[in-house]
């Protein structure tokens, strides 16, 4: 059996997170909700006992993965303010102007870039999913359609293609060579440039147990201790930290050279690094103990399901995210459980889920089917979601929330 090792330290990994067993690729939605030999791989999630980097094996080449892609940010009215609240807060920080290029990796529809455009600022956007990137080519923001890492840099580089900003939000996680990507982000920065990163912050989900964010697709979840230490390795500097509420948590990283003497490390850094501390993210009881958590939640979640079919009440799911194909495939769902699934994007509308094979519909199903409950799969846009659907009280129906426990808003 081949050893399994660190993808940053290249220490052995034998150290166990969370094992969640046998799992689909969380966004291999299916187009029939009979599938014979459907692919299920091991979703087991290791932490390294050097640097603390939880991550998975790479079982799935990203190619297989990310090139065709169901997943278009365009679809969250609350990501679009998110996105455009932090262009508007980055115009003014960093004082751009017609002269500095950004980019952005994973730059998915152009939900981002889209607003640095109307500031008349050069952009190029970087997505291998090719039927995303023609989204956002559509919009006349010139993207590349293919992975980033040392290649690419190199290539962009030599054509001119020099960032004064480069972006690369919710895709660290995403990234199998972490080490060449981040090598990537060091060839392409100008000298005096900025990387703002964005990533879902381990403590919260170990803190708020969001085990459904592992999924196959995250190859490797970050503290900041950890992310400290990846850069450090590749001449980087974390000079800047902010804790922001995407995705239940998240972290934002301002990142320089090394050598970029003119802007200096802020407190924010090693105050968050200190909350890491206390919380026990340098302690390997913190990350072994994080399994106990997770089979409570699943036993809460199935006990809410089999308590309400017992009950002769209709349960239904809102969104078709990949968190949700993970929490519903641990927890053993399908359709006699949760009638259907409901989701924005048309693009998912008419498939099935992978793994449970329940149907995705138009939101529009459930003011037409009157359930008494609806699951809110993507939780972490629960009140957007509940804004969005709050006619359902006409009949009495109620929302649930699975994430960090079963609660029932009414």
């Amino acid at each position: 059996m081949k050893l399994k090792r660190c993808r940053i330290c290249n220490a052995k990994l034998t150290k166990t997170f969370v094992n969640l067993g046998n799992m689909p690729l969380a966004n291999a939605f299916l187009k029939k909700n009979i599938v014979h030999n459907e692919p299920m791989l091991p979703l087991h999630a290791y932490v390294c006992s050097q640097c603390f980097l939880v991550q998975l094996e790479k079982i799935e080449e990203p190619k297989n993965i990310f090139l065709d892609y169901a997943y278009f940010s365009s679809y969250s009215k609350t990501w679009l303010k998110h996105s455009k609240d932090f262009v508007d807060k980055t115009m003014k920080k960093f004082r751009l102007n017609s002269k500095s290029l950004v980019i952005e990796i994973a730059s998915n529809d152009g939900y981002l870039l889209q607003y640095f455009k109307k500031f008349r600022i050069p952009v190029l956007g970087i997505e291998p999913a090719v039927n995303v990137a023609k989204i956002a080519q559509e919009k006349e923001i010139p993207t590349i359609t293919k992975f980033f890492g040392t290649k690419l840099a190199s290539e962009l580089k030599e054509s001119g293609k020099i960032p004064r900003l480069l972006i690369a939000n919710n895709v660290l996680a995403h990234v199998p060579e972490v080490n060449d990507f981040v090598e990537g982000l060091k060839i392409i920065l100008d000298s005096k440039g900025i990387i703002t990163i964005e990533f879902p912050h381990l403590l919260q989900l170990i803190e708020k147990n969001q085990f459904d964010t592992i999924y196959h697709e995250h190859f490797s979840y970050f503290s900041l201790i950890t992310a400290k230490r990846l850069f450090t390795l590749h001449s980087l500097e974390i000079f800047d930290v902010e804790e922001i509420p995407t995705h239940g948590g998240s972290l934002r990283i301002y990142v320089k050279h090394k050598e970029n003497k003119n802007i200096k490390r802020k407190k924010s850094v090693n105050r968050l690094i200190k909350k890491e501390k206390l919380f026990g993210l340098t302690k390997l009881s913190t990350y072994t103990n994080f399994s106990k958590k997770t089979k409570l939640s699943q036993k809460r979640i199935v006990d809410f399901l089999v308590n309400a079919k017992n009950a002769k009440k209709i349960v239904v799911g809102y969104g078709a995210p990949a968190k949700g194909n993970t929490l519903l495939n641990y927890c053993k769902a399908n359709s006699e459980l949760i009638r259907y699934t409901v989701d924005m994007n048309p693009h998912k509308q008419g498939l099935y889920l992978p793994g449970t094979h329940i149907s995705i519909r138009s939101p529009q199903k459930i003011f037409e089917t009157k359930p008494d409950y609806v699951l809110i799969l993507p939780w972490n846009l629960k009140n957007e979601i509940m804004r969005q659907m709050k006619d359902i009280r006409r009949w009495g129906g109620k929302f649930v929330v699975p994430i960090p426990e079963v609660r029932i808003y009414r």
